[in-house]
């Protein structure tokens, strides 16, 4: 007697219909290998929580809009002699979320810092945590845009409460108002309360030129972010430096045949 058809509407009701994807092979295992009920049930259930723990990952993933899948196995760190590659790997291991502190990286454009933002990113979703990447632009375009229906104190909540915001090319434009007041009160309901990992072509001491109308507002923000923060520089060639043409060889110059002389 096949009891699949008996058991597939019971295991939808309870949620676990996922199991019918791998009870065909796991029953044959069990009978092959004579494995005891217990050991047949617990393959179930370990692929079972398996399931679940991919689907949860692929939905964190998507949530994080990333613009491309972008991991720490992936980086070139050879192009990079002079990078920290123990404070990489050690952020890696996501000790900076639980201590709620600033990542900041800043670097000539193509250096990888969007890379590296994102490959740390993708470690925090691996580890279970919820995370956001945007532009410096994009972030402030959308609680501005919020303002104007009414949903700016909720947007400002939700970004707030994200476990890891990664806020990419920070100071590529100037923050004219209320883009510069839009990012201080993220980063002011932010402070050591989540972590904030912040990318950006200026160099450190340069920051406060992304704030042109108000200095006071820049100072306030940016001692918060780099309270505790830890920072990374990043200098290198670029990634993005175009492929050069090979040169074609020059023709070898052909002697002219020498005219035998008569006497």
């Amino acid at each position: 007697m096949n009891p699949v058809p008996e058991l597939a509407p019971q295991l939808k009701q309870l949620r676990l219909s996922g199991i019918l994807d791998s009870l065909d092979a796991r029953n044959h295992q069990a009978i092959s290998a004579k494995l005891a009920y217990t050991e047949f049930l617990a393959l179930l259930i370990g692929d079972e929580v398996a399931r679940r723990e991919q689907k949860k990952f692929s939905l964190r993933l998507r949530r994080a809009q990333f613009r491309t899948t972008k991991t720490i196995e992936q980086f070139d760190f050879e192009r990079l002699p002079q990078l920290n590659r123990s404070l990489v790997h050690d952020l890696a291991t996501g000790r900076y979320l639980d201590e709620r502190a600033p990542v900041l990286i800043v670097g000539p454009c193509g250096t990888g810092k969007s890379h590296l933002a994102q490959a740390l990113g993708h470690c925090a979703v691996r580890q279970g945590v919820d995370v956001v990447f945007g532009t410096c632009a994009g972030l402030t375009q959308s609680l501005n845009a919020a303002r104007a229906t009414g949903a700016y104190e909720r947007k400002l909540a939700t970004l707030a409460r994200v476990p890891l915001l990664i806020i990419d090319d920070f100071g590529l434009k100037p923050l004219r108002p209320p883009a510069d007041e839009d990012l201080h009160d993220l980063i002011a309901e932010r402070y050591e309360q989540t972590a904030t990992i912040v990318t950006s072509n200026l160099d450190f001491p340069e920051w406060d030129q992304a704030f042109p109308a108000n200095r006071l507002l820049a100072s306030a923000t940016l001692d918060r972010l780099r309270h505790n923060a830890y920072c990374m520089v990043l200098d290198g060639q670029s990634y993005r430096a175009p492929r050069m043409a090979p040169t074609a060889p020059k023709p070898r110059a052909v002697a002219a045949p020498v005219k035998p002389s008569h006497p």
